[in-house]
């Protein structure tokens, strides 16, 4: 006598039906979340179902384990940690670097070089109106042409200033914005947070919150292009995220510090930190700096040869300082002999001397800058292309792959259904037909 139930064999194929239901919910999730950005392939993990202990009856009594079928162990999230890693390192580069690329572009569209609006142009009108005041020291109409064109080129030295004054503010200002109370730091820290807390919460009570990790990592991800981040598991499924350089984890648990002092912190924060520092070591106020430097050796220049020329010794301050009426030709006289050029000629001679050189100087430091800057872009996206598709070949959603599993558990569910029509006739052929005539 079998101490096996009737029944039995109807629970087996039930639990089938079930796993293959549950497999194929799986596979309908992924393939509705396969454009979601942040979303991680989730996989049923089956499993056989504990094994029933049989007992032989009969004076040789024996014993075996009978299966009962398969069940969903757990619902898997596809994710690689060291992928993880290596996205987020080469994303806070890419941060950095794209955010220097495009203020330092800005820079170096400011100088239009070479244009015909540049410095460097005006500062070639301007010797040559030096020279033709010495071909012509007498005329009115040459005297009133150098000073108009040397009114262009403090006005075009003070709008450059003015300009790259404007570029260090924008950093600054975006820096503000990240971090301050509504910024983007404060936002992705509390909504990471609030999903420690619900995920805990999941986690205790047995659960597995799959698609809360991927917002998580989502939050992180983003986190991580403002500033170097290290993430730290805490257990119970919450995270600890240390932000940058700051002397307290930004994220601890369900609790966020913010804001909280930065000095070198990498990613956009860092390079917008060093674009916006008012000090010798900001990146625009070096520019600035050398502008300055670039101002003051012309106006120095040309008047220790014409007292007086320039006024103002730096970019935002240097004028035009004497009229057509007062610009002196010559130092001799007064009155000054008939054809005296001696000023005219020597303030010519300058070009291509400091001045120029200072000017020529400011302007590869700027060009290189963004060229470098622009390669250094170039590679941190290689690079992330790359990590990401890293990710996403262990994460993301194969459609292909997908419709093969529809099918497979297709399969399974209807050989399960059909195994449990074929218990359905047993057991009604047991029940309603056992001592009829004719079977």
């Amino acid at each position: 006598m079998s101490t096996i139930s009737s029944f039995f064999g109807l629970n087996t194929a039930l639990r089938g039906l079930l796993a293959q239901q549950q497999a194929l919910d799986v596979t309908a999730h992924n393939i509705a979340n396969g454009a979601t950005e942040g979303y991680s392939r989730q996989s049923a993990v089956l499993s056989a179902s504990e094994a029933m202990r049989v007992i032989s009856p009969g004076p040789n009594t024996s014993s075996g384990y009978l299966g009962s079928g398969v069940e969903v162990q757990q619902f898997t999230r596809m994710r690689d940690q060291f992928a993880d890693l290596q996205f987020r390192a080469q994303n806070q580069s890419l941060g950095q670097f794209e955010t220097t690329s495009t203020l330092v572009g800005e820079a170096e569209l400011n100088l239009s070089e070479p244009s015909d609006t540049g410095l460097n142009q005006l500062l070639g009108k301007f010797w040559s109106a030096w020279d033709d005041l010495s071909n012509n020291p007498e005329s009115p109409a040459t005297r009133q042409a150098l000073v108009n064109q040397s009114q262009l080129l403090t006005d075009r030295i003070n709008n450059l200033q003015s300009q790259l004054t404007g570029v260090r503010a924008e950093a600054q200002s975006q820096y503000a914005l990240l971090t301050g109370s509504n910024g983007d730091v404060a936002a992705l820290a509390n909504q990471i947070a609030q999903l420690n807390a619900s995920i805990k919460a999941a986690v205790s009570s047995g659960g597995q919150p799959n698609d809360m990790l991927d917002r998580r990592d989502a939050a992180v991800d983003k986190l991580s292009k403002l500033a170097q981040i290290k993430v730290t598991d805490l257990g119970q499924g919450t995270i600890q995220v240390d932000f940058g350089d700051a002397a307290t984890p930004l994220v601890n648990d369900t609790t966020v510090t913010w804001p909280q002092p930065l000095v070198s912190p990498g990613g956009q924060l860092g390079a917008l930190l060093k674009l916006g520092d008012t000090t010798n070591a900001g990146t625009i106020t070096a520019y600035m700096n050398d502008l300055d430097g670039f101002a003051s050796q012309l106006a120095s220049s040309v008047n220790a040869l014409h007292p007086g020329f320039f006024s103002g010794t730096t970019a935002s301050t240097i004028t035009v300082g004497v009229t057509a009426a007062s610009v002196k030709a010559s130092a001799l006289g007064p009155p000054a002999p008939s054809g005296a050029n001696d000023i005219a000629l020597a303030v010519s001679k300058l070009r291509g001397g400091a001045a120029d050189n200072a000017y020529a100087n400011l302007v590869a430091r700027i060009g290189g800058d963004a060229r470098t800057a622009d390669q250094q872009q170039a590679t941190a996206q290689a690079l992330v292309t790359q990590a990401t598709d890293r990710k996403q070949s262990v994460s993301g959603v194969s459609m292909d792959e997908e419709m093969s599993n529809m099918l497979k558990f297709q399969r399974g569910y209807q050989a399960s259904a059909r195994a449990m029509s074929t218990m359905d006739e047993m057991l009604d052929t047991l029940i309603n037909r056992t001592g009829k005539v004719g079977l």
